[in-house]
């Protein structure tokens, strides 16, 4: 069953936007975008409406110069039917008058007879492709008439090539805009892996820099308490220094005293210097090793008094 000439091109033209305008999401896209789009959709449309009609034009052309030689053959075949009833006439004719040419005849009539039924077979199939032909132009007919009225709606066009150098430019563009975006696509794609390896690695850094923080930090607490430690030792050694340097003071006066005490009982002035304790220290202990010595003779003078 022949498909109507309006619904084959539709399906055609719907077919031929589908594969050349990709489905895309318009729940993100702007209305700018989008109306850009159904412009892009139309002018799509109209070239490939364009590109039907130029194909049309031409197959109209070629049908119209296989018409030409098919009605050329016509006449042909048809003067040829015409010569050979007229042969046959003369033939028959011929007949009762030339008996001993009878076998040429008969031969060559059975040869014009097969050139008939080659020419009646040949005008048979030309009759077919005819009529194969003339269906085709009546399916192409609406393409014809649509690629008409496409002209009368864009003045901008007067001839069908104007209207497919269009097309063919906007395809050329969308193809180019097409590679375009698929090289935005794949630097993005890229950008998108160097800022991912960077947080990768900025993460990583703030980790071992935080391992290094923890680790000062724990440098820094045992710094203080090694400082704490050795604050506390050093008040001790002042402290203890304090405390020896104070026994020390009384030390030297005590010596002092012993010192003058032992030349006032020697009725002398003190010959060695106020800050010379060793000597002084001396000079105590020989006083008192003599006043051993004096008490020692004291005791044994008393112990061998009474037995005289």
């Amino acid at each position: 069953m022949a498909v109507p000439w309006e619904e084959y091109f539709q399906l055609v033209l719907e077919e031929k936007l589908s594969t050349k305008i990709p489905e895309q999401n318009t729940d993100h896209v702007p209305p700018v975008l989008h109306l850009l789009e159904k412009r892009q959709e139309l002018v799509d449309a109209d070239r490939e409406l364009q590109a039907q009609k130029e194909v049309f034009e031409i197959t109209k052309a070629s049908l119209k110069q296989r018409w030409e030689q098919l009605e050329q053959k016509e006449q042909e075949l048809k003067g040829s039917f015409i010569r050979f009833e007229k042969f046959l006439q003369d033939a028959e004719a011929r007949r009762s008058h030339a008996l001993r040419g009878a076998a040429e005849e008969r031969h060559l009539a059975g040869r014009r007879e097969a050139e008939a039924l080659r020419l009646r077979a040949q005008l048979a199939e030309l009759q077919r492709e005819r009529a194969r032909l003339q269906r085709r132009l009546q399916r192409l007919e609406p393409c014809a008439r649509l690629l008409g009225q496409m002209l009368e709606l864009l003045p901008e066009f007067q001839e069908v090539p104007e209207l497919v150098a269009r097309f063919d430019g906007l395809a050329d563009m969308q193809e180019a805009l097409r590679l375009t975006e698929r090289q935005r696509l794949a630097e993005l794609e890229e950008a998108r892996a160097r800022l991912q390896r960077l947080r990768d690695s900025w993460q990583d850094e703030l980790l071992l820099q935080g391992q290094r923080r923890a680790h000062l930090l724990e440098q820094l607490e045992s710094a203080r308490e090694r400082t704490l430690h050795w604050e506390s030792k050093w008040i001790q050694i002042q402290t203890t220094a304090a405390e020896k340097t104070l026994l020390l003071g009384r030390t030297r006066m005590a010596v002092l005293n012993m010192y003058q005490l032992v030349c006032q009982h020697q009725r002398r002035p003190p010959a060695l210097d106020i800050e010379d304790a060793e000597g002084q220290l001396e000079q105590v202990k020989l006083s008192i090793l003599d006043l051993s010595a004096i008490l020692a003779r004291l005791r044994q003078a008393e112990s061998t008094a009474p037995t005289s």
